[in-house]
C-alpha cells in the first residue's frame, strides 16, 4: 500500500539547489519508495538530479508517493520541508 500527500511548494527558490539537497538528504534517511510529481512528470526523491530537473517553482503543487515500512513517517518530513519558508533547514530564518 502507498501514501500520497499534496501540497504546495511554499520555499521561495522552489526546489531548487539547496533546498533540493536537503529534500533528497531527508528522504534518503527512509527505506520507502518515494516520488514526487509535478506538472505530469515524475522524480525520484532520493536523487537529486532527477528533482532538478522536474523545476519545480515556489507556489506549484505537487504529489509526494511513499510506498515502503515508513511511508506514513516520509511523507510528513517532505511535506513538512516544502510547507515551509525555508527548506534549507533554517526555517526561514537568517
Amino acid at each position: 500500500m502507498s501514501v500520497s500527500r499534496t501540497v504546495t511548494v511554499r520555499t521561495p527558490s522552489g526546489i531548487h539547489a539547496r533546498p533540493a539537497a536537503v529534500f533528497v538528504e531527508t528522504a534518503k534517511r527512509f527505506s520507502s519508495d518515494l516520488s514526487l510529481e509535478a506538472k505530469d512528470r515524475k522524480g525520484n526523491c532520493k536523487s537529486l538530479v532527477s528533482l532538478l530537473k522536474l523545476g519545480v517553482a515556489q507556489g506549484t503543487t505537487v504529489a509526494i508517493t511513499a510506498n515502503g515500512p515508513d511511508e506514513a513517517e516520509a511523507i510528513e518530513a517532505l511535506v513538512a520541508l516544502l510547507d515551509s519558508d525555508g527548506a534549507d533547514g533554517s526555517g526561514g530564518h537568517s
